[in-house]
């Protein structure tokens, strides 16, 4: 491979690995063509890219990001899923699909500057989708205001029950 092209690829690499929410490293080693197509297509419903490439090439691209928290882990065929959006996303498919074809390994990654090794990526992929944690953190937020506005409520309604309690008891005296 000519000199221009890999600091083509280097310079797109470092530009996707800077972008990136979450990078997870694999080793797809043992992976046919065809289950790699597949792997592929199930990230790429997802927006999340998967790149294959030398591990010279990922180190160099991985300086001054985060993913240089873990270039020691670009030994042996390695590969990159990169995810723009969610990252939530990648570890959910990555697992389902090592759990499918042991072939896959997964590595390690790297999230908000934070290394996340197999056991986190696991825990990750039970969370639920994006949409349904947005929804959760929605009803606790919106539940605190409701809460407040029922004692609030509570307060003049528990005088009126104590006023009409005096006036009972001094109509019977």
């Amino acid at each position: 491979m000519k000199i221009e092209k890999k600091k083509e690829i280097v310079k797109s690499l470092h530009e996707k690995f800077a972008m990136s929410k979450v990078v997870i490293v694999t080793d797809c080693k043992g992976l046919d063509v065809a289950k790699m197509n597949d792997l592929r297509k199930r990230l790429r419903e997802f927006e999340i890219e998967y790149r294959v490439a030398k591990n010279s090439l990922l180190i160099r691209a991985s300086e001054e990001t985060d993913v240089e928290l873990i270039k020691d882990c670009f030994k042996g065929p390695s590969a990159v899923a990169l995810s723009y959006d969610d990252p939530i996303a990648p570890a959910k498919v990555l697992i389902k699909f090592s759990k499918e074809h042991d072939k896959l390994e997964i590595k390690t990654g790297v999230m908000n500057g934070k290394v996340i090794d197999l056991n986190a990526i696991k825990a990750m992929s039970v969370l639920p989708p994006r949409e349904v944690l947005l929804g959760q953190f929605l009803s606790v937020v919106n539940g605190v205001p409701e809460g407040f506005v029922r004692v609030i409520n509570a307060i003049p309604m528990q005088f009126l029950n104590l006023l009409q309690a005096v006036k009972e008891q001094k109509e019977t005296v």
